[in-house]
């Protein structure tokens, strides 16, 4: 059976996939100095016994999470460099757009 678009141009269909995208988008959460202090003991814990960390990161209105071992706190960057566990090398990730951090206990 074809597929029928009625009177739909691909632009269209486009900007509404698009629109779509959009309204799931977020504001970019509040994180407190608490919250910031709290995730800085997850990663030193986590750094120190060699843990893997899911730590979620807003980027452009969505949520995205790396699962990895944090490799390195780079303070001169504000970034953490985390070997994600899907053996796709490291990942850095700005501190000021971390939003959680877990640590994964075996």
């Amino acid at each position: 059976m074809a597929n029928w678009n009625g009177f739909f141009l691909t632009e269209h269909i486009e900007a509404l996939r698009q629109d779509n995208i959009d309204s799931k988008r977020v504001a970019k959460p509040i994180v407190g100095e608490d919250e910031l202090a709290e995730f800085n003991q997850r990663v030193h814990y986590a750094m120190e016994y060699g843990l893997p960390v899911e730590v979620t990161i807003w980027e452009a209105g969505m949520f995205t999470k790396v699962f990895g071992r944090v490799h390195y706190v780079d303070n001169i960057r504000n970034q953490l460099r985390v070997e994600r566990m899907d053996g796709e090398g490291f990942e850095r990730v700005n501190i000021a757009d971390v939003t959680a951090v877990e640590v994964v206990e075996d």
